[in-house]
């Protein structure tokens, strides 16, 4: 008796430590991207789909979006097609649009929705292109200075929140894939790869999301990469905005959704090391947390239910 009492204590401070977040974060909706070795790592697949049911069960509402790099350029790369890169972005001719479609809806997104389903009648699966979910226009970027065409490449315009508002007062869990309809004059008919980072972060926005989650291949924003691997645990807006400039062609997007985020009034937006069984969890729901959160600029103090 004294031994099962002494082996089950831990689990029970476990469950209490996660009391106030579970009191907290109870009936808000949480977007979380999916993306970086979670996608590619069974064991990491496996945990990531845990955690989303667990945040599901726990009476928070996670909305989950995705892209599928390295699946999108394993198929481009079987049919003959390169794979090339501007200004950190895929060149999308309209023969890549439709292969990014089919491995974005017909792969990625089946699976997880199976792994997830493995729980329950929980996940459903759609892309921007229904119910006008994500509409974008043709994105330019510019590189030294001058716009350039990389293709059905899409800059999000406009989120229309209802087919998943409908399908979280269901009870569901929405998997959205990053492929945007057409807002363009004569784009009819067109569709366009999104970066998944930008399109979790606006639809966090569009949905008055409590927290963005950003899963990622590094430990956080480090303080001074690569001279130090330290990493920031927390930062405003602004602060923010002042070392985008400096920061790496990967970590760029992801952390312009987290300020896109917070500025649109997402209550805190993380980027979390994906690599880690459960990070998730461990984020939302224990003392220590992990990654980097970042905070709108009026939120000085930490309010409870937050890692200090």
């Amino acid at each position: 008796m004294s031994t099962r009492k002494h082996t089950a204590l831990p689990k029970a401070q476990t469950l209490i430590e996660a009391l106030p977040w579970l009191t907290r974060h109870r009936g808000k909706t949480v977007v979380i991207k999916f993306g970086g070795n979670a996608m590619v790592d069974e064991d990491l697949k496996a945990a990531f789909a845990q955690d989303v049911v667990f945040l599901h069960h726990a009476g928070l509402r996670p909305v989950v979006v995705h892209g599928g790099g390295p699946q999108i350029s394993a198929q481009l790369d079987k049919q003959g097609l390169v794979s090339e890169f501007k200004a950190g972005l895929r060149v999308t001719t309209p023969e890549a649009m439709d292969v990014v479609r089919m491995v974005l809806a017909g792969q990625v997104q089946r699976e997880l929705v199976g792994l997830l389903n493995e729980h329950g009648p929980l996940a459903v699966g759609l892309t921007g292109e229904d119910a006008h979910t994500i509409t974008a226009t043709r994105h330019r970027p510019l590189i030294d200075g001058e716009p350039v065409d990389i293709g059905q490449v899409g800059e999000v315009t406009e989120i229309d929140t209802g087919a998943i508002e409908a399908l979280l007062k269901d009870g569901r869990i929405p998997v959205v894939s990053s492929i945007a309809r057409s807002q363009d004059e004569g784009g009819k008919g067109h569709v366009y790869n999104v970066n998944a980072d930008t399109a979790a972060a606006a639809l966090a926005a569009a949905l008055g999301a409590e927290t963005l989650m950003v899963l990622t291949d590094v430990e956080g924003l480090y303080e001074d990469w690569p001279h130090s691997d330290d990493v920031i645990s927390r930062l405003t807006a602004t602060e923010l905005e002042k070392l985008i400039p400096e920061l790496s062609s990967g970590m760029v997007p992801k952390m312009q959704g987290c300020l896109h985020a917070v500025r649109g009034g997402v209550h805190t937006a993380r980027v979390i090391d994906g690599r880690v069984q459960h990070a998730i969890l461990l984020e939302i729901f224990t003392d220590e947390g992990i990654g980097t959160m970042v905070v709108p600029d009026e939120l000085t103090e930490p309010n409870e239910g937050d890692p200090a």
